[in-house]
């Protein structure tokens, strides 16, 4: 599947590759295709992001999942990586807002404090680290991709992910094709991401979309609050 993807890639843009084969990119240590360890058939749903993180420890070539990042939790709130990564904060906060353990209305420090006090503990029954909710969504059959697979600073993420878009028409392909399984959700952050809407191998799959997280209303949005509230992705599995 990826191997025709490229090929499509190559039919489409015959420089892209090879310029990117030459050029520093994120994510390092061939990491590229990190997201499809994830198995085709355990697939449910497809998470699609902006890009990888622009930081060589952060992008890890699946989406969301920074790599600076372990501990979720502090006793003054989220933990500082956490914070430090906007959207990953935005998304931990609209979990928490699902979970029912924050109101729409109180998501600040102080309140995001009251929850993680009650995380903490090591019998609560809430994970404590990033790999831990990575478990969680691959366990609820994710598929963790980026609309552009890489990142380079001296490329607009527009550009990036335009490149990218023939591999992933091949990977909604595979997906639509496999045999006496339904269509996985599309879940599409962001208006980049929101162009895989109009693939024509998009058109059979179910669809749940949202601004991208790093917009605070993503923490209100309620599509994704109803979508993510029953997996119950902050606790134990």
């Amino acid at each position: 599947m990826l191997l025709r993807g490229l090929e499509a890639m190559a039919a489409d843009d015959p420089d892209y590759l090879a310029t990117l084969a030459q050029d520093d990119y994120l994510p390092t240590r061939g990491r590229i295709f990190a997201a499809f360890a994830q198995p085709l058939d355990a697939v449910r749903y497809v998470l699609v992001g902006e890009g990888p993180y622009p930081r060589e420890q952060s992008a890890t070539g699946v989406c969301f999942m920074d790599g600076a990042v372990d501990a979720l939790w502090s006793p003054s709130g989220l933990s500082t990586p956490v914070n430090r990564a906007t959207s990953l904060r935005n998304f931990m906060k609209m979990l928490m807002v699902a979970e029912g353990l924050l109101t729409p209305e109180a998501t600040s420090g102080a309140a995001v404090a009251e929850v993680a006090h009650r995380m903490l503990p090591p019998n609560s029954g809430f994970i404590q680290t990033l790999p831990a909710l990575q478990h969680n969504l691959h366990s609820h059959g994710f598929l963790l991709l980026n609309a552009a697979l890489v990142f380079r600073p001296h490329v607009p993420p527009v550009k990036e992910a335009k490149a990218w878009r023939p591999l992933l028409a091949e990977v909604l392909a595979a997906l639509s094709r496999r045999a006496g399984r339904p269509p996985p959700t599309l879940v599409l952050w962001g208006k980049i991401a929101g162009w895989l809407d109009t693939l024509p191998a998009a058109s059979c799959f179910p669809r749940a979309v949202a601004e991208h997280p790093y917009n605070l209303s993503f923490i209100k949005n309620k599509e994704m609050q109803q979508l993510f509230g029953p997996m119950h992705l902050l606790k134990v599995a």
